[in-house]
């Protein structure tokens, strides 16, 4: 056969032509397909049965997928290979634990549209560079999809319990709120039962109580309950509890479920009795009396900002008097959870990484925390100390608690609203016996007590303060009954706040009713006190040079009496730096239709007062002042991979945009305060942003900048700058009791 070799030889030149796939790039081809028996599950806890950690069967065991790169897309792929029949949202950085076992797949990109995550691109099955820190989680509508086979394992355990409460019996406490001591029960496959005391200890108590938004549980009196648990017959679901006291979840126990036939249930055991110890945050007034003398006493070491929610924020802790941020190294809910019970709250719910609370400002106190879960404080976990190059303030650690069910959403309502995040404010007053449904004088009604209204809701930030509502509808609901309301913005409801104690309404028709708009997100901007201090300078600025600047009351008062266009005025000048820190734009309270033009400096005013400067002396009493108008709201600069948005040039859009700033630079009118009349002296020098809170914020107590500022009638000397709330109460009291240098060395 002579043909034979030739045909062979063309046959292994063209297979050694032909790409091989294994060359090809593992994220532009498609998932190798692996063996048929490949099955999905939902997975971890605290969870519902519709979302979890997403694990996949393949090669014979269960294995998890990282979240680098996933997408709503990848969401909806694999929630339909569950038999859901698409995603609400998506998971990242182990939400609902860490799993075990390889990590099957990497930087998947899906489109949505794929009947199998086997057709979306990903570095290819056991092809990781993830950690189960990394896990990722989906959370599926709860829809099912008609005719699903049940060929994958939707639920992990059956072993779980999805939700806990405390059933009360005694009639004193079944109308009062939070409901902090009763009969244990547990949901489980959609039906409640109680849980056998045999064996139940601290530890079990401990766990359930953070779960329900208490730090702690105490001694119970089991005799109130005697009498009620003979006449009703308990139904048991669960036994043989036996937690370590650490966990965020009764879950993650051993513990033991009674079969639906069992015949021997609890002998010689009754239902759990629980009682939970009050955090500080939601106790009564009274009881509290002698815990707030002693934590007024004790300075504060940790704190909780950014967040809308009680119980919810970026992780700040007190150093040296000087409040500092948690780098999200290492972070996890046993660490999260010290923080939540050492601030009155229960366990964690989440623990935040990527500063999804917002970025802090200052220094970075701690990294790579690792906490048990029974230290009294986080400073009792083990920690590194900081450098520069560890981490940044977008790895900012944040944390939600656990909190109580207080049901404050129950005492008031919007309505008339567009959608249900705005509306007329309408609040149920009155005594007990009689208590009505009204409405809130807008009179004097701001963005503070617009905030309260949100928050107390749910409903996120306030974007709006209404004082007059005559363009929504009106409910039955016709009468004044709340006037004078005054929120600092830390109360946890409307009655918290200030307010006449009987109705006190200059115009009382509907019209005239309070009202808000509410955002899911909001702004918070933050000043750069740094660069405040290493540019400030005294310039003798003559006064022909003066004309615009005092056109727009950029002078003190005395400047028009001077001997226009001769002579001078001597202005402390300075750049100001303010940063967006916040989740949503900064943009300005009008809109370009009404924003006044200025024609000497040729520019629109956006916002009438955007910044107030003030030369203070020690005791308070202003002595100069200044202000200035929102010349041009813009992005000067933005962090890396952050976009600018607007741009004052040919009439543009006015705001500053998450993650950038606005630089007004020391040589512009205007920035400056006049201080042409004021004496030597020790002064503080106070910037405030946004002083009238015509914008909403998230956080208003970081809008002020102190300093300290010697003036010896030449030179002036600026040091000691900070953000108003960035030290302790025992650093404040030291700055304002500053008696001044007693040379012009300032170290």
């Amino acid at each position: 056969m002579p043909g034979k070799p030739s045909d062979v030889w063309v046959l292994c030149i063209l297979w050694v032509l032909l790409p091989s796939r294994a060359q090809e790039s593992p994220l532009t081809t498609s998932t190798p397909r692996p063996d048929t028996s490949m099955k999905f599950r939902l997975a971890g806890f605290p969870r519902k049965h519709n979302e979890g950690r997403i694990e996949v069967f393949y090669n014979k065991e269960w294995g998890t997928i990282c979240d680098d790169d996933f997408t709503m897309e990848n969401a909806h792929v694999l929630c339909r290979h569950l038999g859901f029949t698409a995603a609400t949202g998506w998971t990242h950085s182990a939400k609902y634990g860490k799993g075990v076992g390889p990590i099957w797949l990497d930087n998947i990109i899906c489109s949505g549209t794929e009947k199998s995550i086997l057709d979306c691109k990903s570095r290819g099955w056991g092809n990781s560079d993830c950690t189960h820190e990394e896990d990722a989680g989906v959370v599926c509508k709860d829809e099912r999809i008609p005719g699903f086979i049940e060929h994958n394992t939707i639920e992990t355990e059956q072993r779980q319990v999805e939700e806990v409460r405390l059933r009360p019996v005694i009639a004193s406490a079944k109308n009062r709120l939070p409901i902090s001591e009763g009969i244990l029960e547990i949901r489980h496959r959609d039906s409640w039962g109680q849980v056998c005391d045999i064996g139940w200890n601290e530890k079990n108590s401990r766990v359930v109580c953070g779960m329900l938004g208490f730090p702690s549980d105490k001694r119970v009196n089991k005799n109130f309950y005697k009498l009620f648990l003979e006449k009703h017959q308990p139904t048991f679901r669960l036994h043989t509890v036996r937690c370590a006291g650490t966990e965020v979840h009764v879950s993650l126990c051993p513990l033991e479920f009674y079969k639906t036939n069992s015949t021997a249930v609890c002998e010689g055991g009754a239902p759990v009795v629980l009682s939970c110890a009050l955090g500080h945050r939601v106790a009564p007034q009274g009881a509290m009396k002698k815990k707030k003398v002693a934590q007024q006493q004790q300075q504060e070491v940790i704190r909780l900002k950014g967040g809308v929610h009680p119980g919810e924020g970026r992780v700040e802790v007190m150093k040296k008097g000087q409040w500092g941020t948690v780098c999200d190294d290492r972070w996890d809910l046993q660490a999260a959870s010290v923080v939540c019970r050492e601030l009155g709250f229960g366990s964690a719910k989440e623990a935040l990484t990527g500063a999804r609370m917002g970025q802090g400002m200052g220094p970075i106190h701690m990294n790579e925390v690792r906490c048990v879960g029974t230290e009294g404080s986080l400073w009792q976990c083990q920690y590194k100390n900081i450098t520069e190059e560890d981490c940044k303030h977008s790895e900012d650690a944040a944390i939600r608690c656990n909190t109580p069910y207080m049901g404050y959403e129950k005492t008031i309502r919007l309505f008339g609203g567009r959608t249900r995040y705005e509306g007329r404010v309408e609040v149920l007053w009155g005594p007990p016996e009689a208590k009505r449904w009204g409405l809130v004088c807008g009179q004097g009604w701001g963005i503070l007590e617009a905030a309260t209204v949100c928050q107390q809701l749910g409903l996120g930030y306030a974007s709006s303060s209404l004082q007059e509502t005559w363009y929504w509808d009106a409910s039955n609901a016709t009468e004044m009954v709340l006037s004078g309301v005054r929120c600092t913005g830390t109360e946890m409801s409307l009655g918290q706040c200030g307010h006449h104690t009987s109705v006190s309404c200059k115009n009382t028709g509907t019209r005239h009713a309070a009202g808000v708009i509410c955002s899911e997100t909001a702004s918070d901007l933050v000043l750069h006190s740094a660069l405040v201090q290493e540019t400030a300078y005294i310039e003798d600025r003559p006064l022909h040079m003066l004309y615009c600047a005092a056109e727009e009351n950029c002078l003190s008062s005395s400047a028009r009496h001077a001997n226009w266009p001769y002579g001078h005025r001597r202005l402390l000048r300075f750049s100001s730096q303010i940063h967006n820190n916040g989740r949503a734009d900064f943009r300005p309270k009008a809109g370009r239709h009404s924003w006044v033009w200025h024609e000497c400096h040729g520019h629109y005013h956006s916002m009438d007062i955007f910044t107030h400067y003030d030369l203070l002396t020690p005791n308070g009493t202003k002595v100069a002042e200044g202000h200035k108008a929102s010349f041009c709201l813009e992005d000067s600069e933005c962090q890396e991979l952050v976009s600018k948005r607007y741009e004052c040039a040919n009439f543009g859009e006015q705001g500053i945009t998450v993650g950038c700033w606005d630089l007004y630079r020391h040589d512009i009118d205007c920035q400056w305060i006049d201080i042409t009349d004021v004496k030597p002296g020790n002064y503080i020098l106070q910037v405030v942003i946004n002083p009238n809170f015509e914008v909403a914020e998230s956080d208003f107590t970081n809008n002020a900048m102190k300093c300290n500022c010697k003036y010896d009638g030449h030179r002036i000397w600026i040091h000691n700058c900070h953000l108003g709330d960035a030290f302790s109460e025992e650093a404040n009291k030291r700055f304002e009791q500053y008696r001044g240098e007693l040379n012009n060395q300032i170290l």
